[in-house]
């Protein structure tokens, strides 16, 4: 019989949830074919399990989606942001006055280490998580703070069954597949996790060159954009792609001014491109993908540098930019008009765990799907 105390209903179905992905876990491990064990070095478990410590709030429910969002907060961060704090090994809600309202700490640092990418599903109530140097995804259920679905064997790369090899990006697309770049394997793949099996897959192991979809030259970015079109990033020589859901090319570009393009996103109007050059000292551009020129760009230096920035978004509502500075161990906003730095969370230098630090902070989404604002404002 189902427990009637709400507390023990709870426990029981993230034991459940748990218990699932741990059997995933399994199954992949089972199903994994000849791959190659990785040692795992103390950089790759960072921080080990660490919490911020802060007692969390209910969340609201969920009553915005991307097209109709909750109520702005405005500037200077017109949503609270869900952060892959890589090296703390966990996920972590902050809002825009710098409250932590929602936390996941690893719940087991064997087949959960070094989230690195991040994005909420269409409905707001899953989580798409990447591991690079963990060789494997995962589905997070937000409500219930518990992992649901894993793909890929953690310590073990390959491409053989369900091997992955330095697996960057990370995305639930409308139809519940996931989506994800394959760095090492130089395939971008659409995964069905009902059945486990890639349905899509563009780029071919070994052949690491850029003829999308034939072939990719190490792929790290791979972003749906509404329409249902994905924007493809390859490291070689900078190239981004927009290619459809068939394998259609609309077109493909070399990013301009970018060595190392990190997680391509569109712009708000979905018009233009805004990608992260991750190098030391990074800059961030965002550039018309028609001519291939440049609109706008970010690229300070001496002590303002960014140090391996891994993406950057142009937000709603203020068009600002949004800036994960990677090995600056912090999360940053950026006036688009003056170019200073308006928001910022995590201490520059500074690695921690505690309220309003990081450590190697890599990805983010916006939180259009809860009120929190509201909910802050209920007594």
């Amino acid at each position: 019989m189902f427990p009637r105390s709400p507390a023990l209903q709870r426990l029981l179905l993230v034991a459940l949830i748990t218990t699932g992905a741990e059997l995933a876990f399994a199954a992949a491990r089972a199903d994994k074919g000849p791959g190659v064990p990785v040692t795992v070095t103390p950089e790759m478990t960072g921080a080990g399990i660490v919490s911020s410590g802060v007692v969390l709030p209910k969340p609201p429910p969920v009553t915005g989606d991307r097209k109709i969002p909750v109520a702005s907060w405005g500037k200077p961060l017109p949503y609270p942001i869900v952060i892959a704090d890589r090296r703390n090994n966990r996920l972590i809600e902050v809002t825009p006055d710098k409250r932590v309202v929602w936390e996941f700490p690893s719940p087991n640092l064997k087949f959960y280490r070094g989230n690195e990418d991040v994005n909420f599903s269409a409905d707001g109530k899953q989580l798409a998580v990447s591991e690079e140097d963990n060789f494997d995804v995962h589905i997070v259920d937000y409500e219930q703070r518990a992992v649901s679905w894993t793909y890929g064997v953690p310590d073990t790369r390959g491409h053989r069954g369900t091997l992955l090899n330095y697996p960057d990006d990370a995305h639930l697309l409308a139809d519940g597949r996931f989506l994800t770049a394959d760095i090492r394997t130089c395939r971008v793949l659409i995964i069905d996790p009902q059945t486990n099996k890639i349905e899509t897959q563009w780029g071919q192991p070994g052949q690491c060159r850029h003829a999308p979809p034939t072939t990719l030259a190490h792929p790290n970015g791979a972003t749906p954009m509404e329409g249902g079109d994905i924007l493809v990033s390859e490291i070689t020589e900078a190239w981004i792609s927009r290619i459809t859901r068939e394998g259609k090319v609309l077109w493909s570009v070399r990013a301009p001014k970018i060595r190392y393009p990190s997680d391509a996103f569109p712009t708000v109007d979905g018009k233009q491109v805004i990608v992260a050059d991750f190098s030391k000292p990074g800059r961030v551009v965002i550039f018309d993908p028609a001519t291939g020129k440049p609109t706008w760009e970010y690229a300070p230096t001496g002590e303002q540098g960014l140090d391996h920035p891994s993406l950057a978004r142009e937000l709603p509502d203020t068009h600002d930019v949004l800036i994960v500075d990677d090995l600056n161990d912090r999360v940053i906003v950026v006036d688009r008009q003056t170019q200073a730095v308006i928001w910022q969370y995590g201490v520059k230098g500074q690695k921690g765990h505690l309220p309003g630090f990081l450590n190697y902070p890599d990805g983010l989404d916006l939180d259009v799907f809860r009120d929190w604002k509201g909910a802050r404002a209920k007594p």
